[in-house]
């Protein structure tokens, strides 16, 4: 949905994260790569590509307790690369199915 972009950066077990909101509606995207093609304060339209999924791997985050079996760093509490889409209405998380169309 068109919406304005409120954040971007490291969130956690999300990992690289982009959260946008449209009135009473807050979407997050978790696991995005670091290169954000959006930036705070951007309107962003309903279709328009706002990033990219992975890496699985990311250094250099201050703080970041998350890494796997390897050792090495991960992009939030993940095993792979993979995108987890949230959608709350009101503070309530919804199902995402029911806004994205396939």
């Amino acid at each position: 949905m068109d919406s304005e972009v409120v954040s971007t950066g490291f969130s956690g077990s999300g990992g690289y994260t982009i959260i946008c909101t449209n009135g009473n509606y807050k979407i997050s995207y978790c696991h995005v790569s670091p290169n954000f093609l959006v930036s705070v304060g951007d309107s962003i339209v309903a279709g328009q590509v706002i990033g990219q999924v992975g890496p699985k791997y990311v250094y250099d985050v201050v703080g970041n307790p998350y890494y796997d079996f390897t050792g090495r760093p991960t992009n939030g509490s993940t095993t792979g690369c993979h995108l987890h889409v949230t959608i709350k209405l009101d503070g309530n998380a919804v199902n995402p199915l029911d806004y994205i169309e396939v």
